[in-house]
């Protein structure tokens, strides 16, 4: 049988933590930044976790199972 392939659009999403935790990106730091200020911009910058309502299925992408 062959191997199971992890989601590709997933894992360039998200990280595993040393913990277990899953990294995500925040949104909103595309585009209409002028209007934004300089440390909402910042603050989008760094990096956020996922929710626990979401690890799972987070999760299951990842692993591929």
């Amino acid at each position: 049988m062959p191997k199971q392939k992890s989601h590709r659009g997933a894992a360039k999403r998200f990280k595993m933590t040393a913990g277990g935790k899953i990294k995500r990106g925040k949104a909103y730091k595309s585009h209409i930044l002028t209007k934004k200020s300089t440390k909402r911009k910042r603050q989008l910058d760094m990096a956020g976790l996922v929710s626990k309502a979401d690890h799972g299925r987070v999760k299951k992408m990842l692993l591929a199972g």
